[in-house]
């Protein structure tokens, strides 16, 4: 039985068109047909599945990235302390360091914001992929997620 010939009526009285099967699907499945995000990423062939999967891995991965960056850079956002900072020595006045404080405080909260909508972005068409519940996209967001935190999280101690 070919899964997207199946249609079953649509539980919403208001919209009369019947809803594909796979739409329905809640439980995992093992199939190398399923669409993704948006109606153009309409996978129907294993090679297409193969990629999609690298796709979502890949997604996953810079999920990952991001996320460490983030840390990196809250980080490097604030000196352990004022005094060990060797560039305000050359400032002569108390509020010349309060002023270039604040500055390096607020590009280091721009630069997180930024981070912060990337990740929550890649975080939810991620988590809409799995929701496709297709096993095979589960299983790549998964190895994605595993692989990002185990390459990124040696370079945390680094940054």
């Amino acid at each position: 039985m070919d899964l997207l010939k199946v249609q079953v009526p649509n539980p919403c009285a208001h919209h009369p068109k019947p809803i594909p099967w796979p739409l329905l699907q809640m439980s995992f499945y093992f199939s190398d047909t399923a669409v993704l995000l948006f109606d153009f990423w309409s996978v129907h062939t294993p090679t297409g599945m193969v990629l999609s999967v690298l796709v979502i891995l890949l997604l996953s991965m810079l999920y990952e990235a991001i996320k460490m960056g983030k840390a990196v850079l809250l980080r490097r956002a604030l000196p352990p302390s004022l005094s060990q900072d060797p560039l305000l020595d050359s400032f002569p006045t108390q509020t010349t360091v309060i002023l270039w404080f604040f500055h390096r405080w607020f590009q280091y909260h721009v630069g997180q914001t930024l981070f912060h909508v990337v990740q929550v972005v890649l975080g939810y068409m991620v988590m809409l992929a799995v929701m496709s519940y297709n096993a095979w996209i589960f299983l790549g967001a998964i190895a994605g997620s595993t692989l990002g935190y185990f390459v990124m999280y040696p370079l945390l101690g680094r940054g």
